[in-house]
């Protein structure tokens, strides 16, 4: 099995037509001024050791060498062996509350922007472990299923926001519902669904389904972001400029409480633990270390092709090249003169 190891080095490959064609540009333009400087004859007994073949046999070279060393940046590679290894770890899902109390800043920068770096923190932490992650506010939506694709989990971590899902509310027991949904039936794997909101106006049974999660083998997780005493939610326009606060109908500024005791009941019952999220802790960093005492099980099997490089096939001709150029002279000589009359 052959492949490059850094393809993105193989669009260098579009210089090769272009430096030729700079040079026979320069060579054209040459030939076109000695013409008309002076005509054959008088151009051999002015420049009697002018090698035209020469002069494009070097080029040759160094455009043969300069494709080489493309060829060798790349890194082509040999598959030599294929191994089959085994995937152990723990499923866990985050459900982020994305609803617009999420944006209160009595946690700094917001809780949203809080609860993201945290992921996000926990992410590169993961070793063999599947994270999946569910967004949620008035509905919820699986942002990314369970994988073990760190960066590309990141990616779409980057792209939530409050506007991800449009409708207002914080339905936490559907959420829990779609993350047990959500886990693979077949896998007889140790499950964790950790959530992230401020627990205010939920909506749905949470205890009838932290109950349904322990019977389906997982342990239910929570930080609450916020302050129990109530902010005011702000506003702000397309450019991020703050426009005010949220209001009610009365015209009176909307406070977003904490609610911890619900979120307390809910991980007893779900067999987890509740943290109270603050500015200088990382409440993900313990739930993980809760996650660790928890006995890794076998989800899989991955087939690794394990690869050796071959760039030293073509560093090695190239700087050969390299090295044999520089002892080329650009002059004359009886060797190519028949190729040197046929060029002119």
């Amino acid at each position: 099995m052959f492949r490059f190891a850094h393809t993105e080095y193989l669009h260098l490959l579009y210089l090769i037509p272009i430096l030729t064609l700079l040079f026979w540009w320069s060579y054209r333009s040459q030939s076109k001024l000695l013409k008309a400087f002076a005509n054959s004859k008088l151009q051999r007994v002015l420049y009697p050791l002018r090698s035209g073949f020469k002069n494009i046999f070097k080029f040759t070279l160094v455009l043969t060498s300069i494709t080489m060393v493309i060829f060798a940046l790349a890194n082509p590679q040999i598959g030599s062996k294929i191994e089959e290894v085994k995937q152990v770890g723990i499923d866990v899902y985050i459900l982020l509350d994305v609803s617009l109390s999420m944006t209160a800043e009595d946690i700094k920068p917001s809780r949203l922007e809080k609860a993201k770096h945290e992921i996000s923190k926990l992410i590169h932490r993961l070793r063999g472990d599947r994270i999946g992650l569910i967004v949620f506010s008035g509905e919820a939506f699986v942002q990314f299923p369970l994988t073990t694709d760190y960066s590309a989990a990141n990616l779409f971590l980057n792209a939530v926001d409050v506007t991800s899902v449009p409708q207002p509310g914080t339905a936490i027991a559907p959420a829990i519902e779609l993350a047990l949904k959500s886990f693979p039936a077949e896998d007889e794997t140790k499950k964790a669904i950790i959530v992230i909101t401020d627990g205010e106006n939920h909506e749905g049974d949470l205890n009838s389904i932290a109950e349904s999660a322990v019977d389906q083998g997982a342990g239910i997780y929570a930080i609450g972001l916020g302050s129990p005493a109530g902010v005011p939610i702000p506003l702000k326009d397309a450019a991020g400029k703050q426009t005010g606060y949220k209001q009610d109908r009365k015209g009176e500024t909307v406070l977003t409480k904490l609610d911890e005791a619900t979120l307390q009941e809910m991980t007893d019952l779900g067999n987890g633990t509740y943290y109270r999220g603050t500015n200088t802790d990382d409440e993900l960093d313990k739930i993980y270390r809760d996650l660790s005492k928890i006995e890794e099980t076998e989800f899989g099997a991955t087939k690794i092709t394990e690869y050796e490089d071959r760039f030293y096939y073509f560093l090695i001709p190239a700087l050969l090249l390299l090295f044999f150029e520089l002892f080329i002279s650009s002059n004359k000589s009886k060797l190519f003169k028949k190729f040197d009359e046929s060029i002119g």
